[in-house]
């Protein structure tokens, strides 16, 4: 092995660490709610410790991966892990619910900064078969997290505390400050600061968190119709017209709408929104079915949706060794068939239903999810200049990132609007009519993964 093949195996070590971290923290946070609970009070507060992170990662992931094309990746994901390391330091020293909330969106901004820029090194330094290879392993960071967090949090918070949930960053952090920072030599030819378009980040940020608190607040905190939420979305609709104006007329554009003329872009960006649409409605109202209809405990819910995260990495890995030899286009279809397939079994469900249907629904999700994210992923990579491969990589995050987001708030919505009562009954009719919803949706994502353009001049290129 040369000493370049042997600095990029260390560097890609290092960037998995540090995705792996990222991705964990959304998840282990989950199984110590009470122990936090408990120890800082603010129970009302307690759901701000997940949303104030949605917020803060979802708004700066776009403004990072620009960053990243103007500055160079190494110098904007040492930035982004200094401030994830900072934030998990102050989370495991929080002495009040508040001040957990504020070091978890100083952790969510770091967040926002990892992922896209981790994708871009790593389409950056591999090319054609070695590029889906990686980013399929990459991918499969995200659902192994999810099957460790609620065991290392549990784990953390019966043995020690619930602080070293946090804490635990620290030398995973700094192990890949010294690897990537230590072995990446990046070429880059960085751009003056007057090129930066502070005005399109600045009506881009009021835009999206107004959007995302009106989502995150609506219904819980704030009726629908109140005053709160009707000039929150306000607020949102007006920044984004201005952002838009902005971004049409700025030379270098925090996100350049041309990203969204160019299908082989915009096609990938639709299945990730609305995919993760349906992946927060399996993830939120299955456990929410085996409770409440089938009568079996929250472990076994949790242990219900393994086969998911199992399922998704497997097809993430296989999708990226294979695609360059059937094409992209072929397993985006092949996973979006899958998914419309589990959501059609999942339409099936009844209160008769045996944990065994729920297992193979959650299975074709996961597979067919794993189906496309890699070859959607590359196919943004190889298809967007490599001045833009940053922001059209973060681009990528955000769309899922806000179609979660989305659909939390709408299944919530329509969920409240069917349930009035705490009976199974009107439990089981409530997740009915999203099942319904759900099933729509992939019929949806059947029909936008057809308008992808079938030539792949640029897949075989890059795989050559």
């Amino acid at each position: 092995m040369s000493q370049k093949q042997t600095n990029r195996t260390v560097v890609t070590i290092g960037l998995l660490s540090a995705l792996f971290i990222g991705a964990l923290d959304s998840t282990v946070v989950t199984t110590a709610t009470t122990s936090i609970v408990k120890d800082l009070q603010g129970l009302s507060l307690i759901g701000w410790i997940f949303s104030i992170y949605t917020l803060t990662t979802c708004v700066t992931t776009p403004i990072f991966g620009k960053l990243a094309d103007l500055f160079g990746r190494k110098s904007i994901f040492a930035i982004g892990l200094s401030l994830f390391l900072i934030g998990s330091i102050l989370c495991g020293a929080a002495q009040s619910m508040t001040q957990l909330i504020w070091f978890r969106a100083i952790q969510g901004i770091g967040a926002g900064a990892l992922t896209p820029v981790i994708f871009t090194i790593i389409g950056d330094m591999y090319t054609g078969v070695q590029r889906g290879k990686v980013q399929g392993v990459l991918s499969s960071m995200w659902s192994i997290a999810g099957l460790v967090g609620p065991f290392v949090g549990g784990y953390f918070v019966d043995t020690i505390t619930w602080r070293w949930i946090f804490y635990m960053n620290i030398p995973i952090s700094v192990l890949s400050f010294v690897l990537v920072l230590g072995f990446l030599h990046e070429k880059f030819e960085k751009v003056t600061k007057s090129r930066i378009d502070y005005w399109g980040a600045l009506t881009f940020t009021i835009s999206i968190s107004c959007l995302l608190l009106a989502l995150l607040t609506g219904g819980e905190s704030y009726a629908w119709d109140s005053l709160e939420i009707v000039a929150l979305f306000a607020i949102a609709v007006v920044f984004l017209v201005v952002f838009l104006f902005i971004e049409s007329a700025a030379k270098e554009p925090m996100l350049p709408l041309s990203l969204f003329r160019e299908r082989r872009l915009t096609i990938p960006y639709a299945l990730g929104f609305f995919g993760f649409c349906i992946v927060a409605g399996v993830t939120i109202y299955i456990p929410l079915w085996i409770q409440n209809v089938m009568g079996l405990s929250a472990t076994t819910s949790g242990l219900m949706l393994m086969p998911m995260s199992l399922a998704w990495p497997i097809a993430s890995n296989l999708s990226g060794r294979y695609m360059f030899r059937f094409g992209a286009g072929r397993f985006m279809l092949l996973g979006t068939i899958f998914v419309a397939c589990g959501a059609l079994w999942l339409y099936t469900l009844h209160e008769g239903s045996s944990y065994w249907h729920i297992i193979g629904l959650l299975v074709l999700v996961g597979f067919g999810m794993g189906c496309i994210s890699t070859p959607a992923i590359v196919t943004i990579q190889n298809s967007a200049a490599s001045s833009m491969r940053g922001v059209a990589t973060s681009t990528n995050s955000f769309m899922g990132t806000l179609g979660q987001t989305v659909a939390v708030a709408v299944f919530g919505m329509l969920f409240n609007r069917v349930v009035t009562e705490d009976i199974p009954s009107q439990m089981a009719a409530g997740m009915h009519a999203i099942f319904i919803l759900l099933l729509a949706l992939a019929l949806v994502k059947i029909f936008i993964v057809n308008l992808l353009p079938r030539a792949a001049k640029a897949e075989k290129a890059e795989a050559a």
